[in-house]
């Protein structure tokens, strides 16, 4: 199947593209087919009150945080770059255990206070260690390319403070920290097209790049990268790396193969000794992942784990609590189908006597 069909299909996967394409009767149509997806939604949104994606679920102290983008309509005319995600701040939610009540402790982080930032807050992380919190987040710098900051805090809700300069070294989008049970942590990031790793596919930025990698199908796909942090977890310990990626020859993914490849949203978890890499096929909004040996990979892929979501792409994060696994997702429920729109949610998420990761369909409730 060829790239334009493909991207054809993740389009009538998308319902808020289809919207966009449609007036009249279709457009009340495709509405109706959206209401009809979210009536079988397995899980509501955590909150309602705000829009929030792209979650990053840590369990501190025994307690879930929640550290997602923080959606808001700003305007932006839409376009392929994501220039209508144009965030502003983060807020950090909470809770104590799934089906809870989920607290929201206001903004952690403003733009405004990032010396060094230019425009569009988008994706979080958070990780823990010796009585300090690190809130990784990446913006566009002031010539509008994407970089990767931390900020720091006593709590694990904020405020954070950041540093007055980006990781040297980082870029893209995406940042995911994983701390191993040795106590090493390793960031992974990247996303291609509007999270702009493509442009440095060569080691350093070019402007004036491929719009993406999907212009050759034929070509090994470009991965997420993956760095270890140093002590203090404010700074790259070794140049980012290359994660491995293969199918189960040893082949690596091509960039054509849209079901299977990386495009965005990096995620390690450790389980029964082996390292899971998932991540978002990005155009054709699965969830996938591959299983290894090593936090740098490489990891073999074995298929997605959750059908696509109705919004645009997928992000996530795994955690556990009390024994049980959780995957937190966001579709656009709240917002009717609005892309830009998002709001958080949770299901459990379970391992097979393989290791595999059973299948997850957002809207297979009955």
């Amino acid at each position: 199947m060829n790239k334009l069909t493909k991207k054809e299909l993740a389009l009538l996967l998308s319902f808020p593209l289809l919207l966009a394409a449609c007036s009249g009767g279709a457009k009340q149509e495709a509405e109706k087919e959206a209401d009809g997806a979210f009536k079988g939604a397995i899980s509501k949104p955590l909150v309602t009150d705000i829009y929030t994606a792209d979650p990053s679920a840590h369990v501190f102290n025994g307690k879930i945080y929640i550290y997602p983008s923080h959606d808001i309509d700003a305007g932006t005319p839409e376009n392929d770059n994501g220039d209508h995600f144009d965030m502003k701040d983060y807020h950090i939610l909470s809770m104590d255990s799934i089906g809870g009540a989920v607290t929201d402790h206001g903004v952690a982080l403003d733009i405004k206070d990032i010396p060094w930032a230019g425009r569009q807050l988008w994706a979080p992380d958070a990780a823990f260690k010796d009585g300090t919190y690190f809130l990784y987040f990446p913006v566009k710098d002031k010539q509008d390319v994407f970089r990767i900051g931390v900020a720091t805090s006593k709590s694990p809700t904020g405020p954070f403070k950041p540093e007055p300069k980006p990781i040297e070294g980082s870029y893209s989008i995406d940042p995911a920290v994983f701390t191993d049970t040795d106590g090493n942590s390793y960031m992974y990031f990247g996303g291609i097209w509007g999270g702009q790793l493509q442009r440095w596919k060569d080691g350093k930025y070019d402007a004036n790049g491929s719009k993406t990698d999907l212009e050759d199908d034929k070509l090994p796909s470009l991965n997420a990268k993956i760095a270890k942090l140093s002590p203090n977890m404010k700074e790259f310990a070794e140049a980012p790396k290359d994660v491995v990626v293969v199918d189960k020859d040893g082949k690596p993914m091509l960039t054509g193969d849209h079901d299977r490849r990386f495009f965005e949203a990096a995620w390690v978890h450790k389980y029964n000794g082996k390292y899971y890499f998932s991540y978002s096929t990005g155009d054709t909004h699965f969830l996938a992942y591959g299983i290894g040996d090593s936090p740098y990979g490489p990891f073999t892929y074995q298929g997605a784990f959750m059908k696509p979501v109705v919004g645009w792409t997928t992000h996530h994060s795994i955690v556990e609590q009390n024994g049980k696994w959780l995957l937190f997702y966001h579709d656009t429920e709240v917002s009717g189908g609005k892309t830009h729109l998002r709001n958080v949610k949770v299901t459990e998420l379970k391992h097979d006597a393989n290791g595999k990761i059973e299948m997850i369909d957002p809207y297979s409730k009955k």
